[in-house]
């Protein structure tokens, strides 16, 4: 394993290589000045977040030239803000000062995840459904244009009205109890104007996502867009900054396993949740999504990650589903104690929609 430090802090190599002694394992550490091209080959490689939109270039070439190398970025205290744009192509966030045994484990839980999804029995299944559900193409659009700090609402609004059939299904969505607040709402304008855009673009990813669902009756459908909203609205607020998004799109998709047809020929069917993530990886969602989907349902598995997106999805899939929360999990990241908080958000969005 050939690790690759862009800029790194007083000591950071030092310390990460003396771990890596320690434990015994076969890789090697490269630093780098700057964001430039390493030479050879690259299996990891660690980003500090720096100030300004050539840093931010900068990164996204080096994502672009290393695709398959698990990248990592570094925030300082206060950067949260300022990640929003990057944390979609990072496969762990970590904190600064980096304690090396966290990037140890951050890079061995990533290769975990390619290695799951890597299962040939899972490949061997999506491989033999004849239809598998369709990319959420409008969702993604959104969310390009959601990066342009120049697009307004009336741009959104405007794309989101070159497809009909969708249109009509988000509204739906967007006058129901859990978002109009009693107020009818008539067009894809209006709808951007009173929701917001995050809003909007997650509804239009349930709209999306849960249109098709061969075998599955109206209802079940119904059911579990419902479901996905809620769960969605709930991880959103558990987590503080850009990682609450990350968070709000992984809810919205926890289920999406569900939409794929049982295997034939009497195969086993693969768990749910890793069929789902195997499909969001397919897609090209973001690595965070596509780990808290494939363990929201065992969240210690990615305990030394902390609280993060995984740990998120698991309490608020959870609570929504009337299911026991692992509790061991929360008190091994320290979060225990807001349990009770998450549960009364819950009580009240519930409230909210009666």
């Amino acid at each position: 394993m050939h690790i690759v430090v862009v800029d790194p802090g007083p000591g950071l190599v030092a310390s990460l290589e003396h771990s890596i002694a320690e434990f015994g394992l076969d890789w090697s550490v490269e630093t780098m000045g700057g964001p430039g091209q390493p030479g050879g080959r690259v299996d990891v490689l660690v980003s500090r977040l720096g100030h300004g939109p050539d840093q931010e270039r900068a990164l996204r070439e080096l994502r672009d030239r290393h695709p398959d190398a698990v990248r990592v970025l570094l925030l300082a205290p206060g950067q949260d803000a300022d990640a929003a744009a990057l944390l979609e192509g990072a496969h762990r966030v970590l904190q600064e000062p980096l304690d090396p045994v966290d990037l140890i484990d951050a890079v061995e839980r990533v290769d975990e995840l390619r290695q799951l999804l890597d299962d040939p029995r899972l490949k061997q299944y999506v491989g033999r459904v004849d239809t598998l559900p369709a990319a959420p193409r409008m969702y993604f659009q959104l969310a390009r244009l959601m990066r342009d700090p120049e697009v307004g609402l009336g741009k959104v609004a405007d794309t989101l009205s070159q497809d009909p059939a969708l249109v009509a299904r988000v509204l739906k969505l967007c006058n129901s109890a859990y978002f109009s607040a009693g107020r009818e709402i008539t067009d894809p304008r209006s709808a951007v104007t009173r929701l917001g855009l995050r809003t909007m673009q997650h509804l239009v990813l349930a709209s999306e996502a849960f249109g098709r669902a061969p075998g599955m009756s109206a209802q079940e459908r119904e059911e579990m867009q419902q479901r996905a909203l809620r769960v969605s609205r709930l991880a959103g607020r558990l987590l503080p900054g850009p990682s609450s998004e990350l968070a709000a799109t992984a809810g919205m998709l926890a289920e999406v396993g569900r939409l794929l047809p049982p295997p034939a020929n009497g195969l086993d069917a693969p768990d749910p949740p890793q069929a789902g993530a195997y499909l969001l990886g397919l897609w090209g969602l973001p690595m965070p999504i596509v780990e808290a989907v494939a363990f929201h349902r065992q969240p210690r598995r990615r305990r030394a990650a902390g609280f993060w997106v995984t740990g998120a999805l698991h309490v608020a899939t959870a609570l929504v589903r009337g299911e026991p929360v692992d509790e061991a999990y929360l008190e091994s990241v320290g979060m225990r104690d807001r349990l009770p908080q998450w549960k009364a958000m819950l009580e009240q969005d519930l409230a909210r929609a009666a």
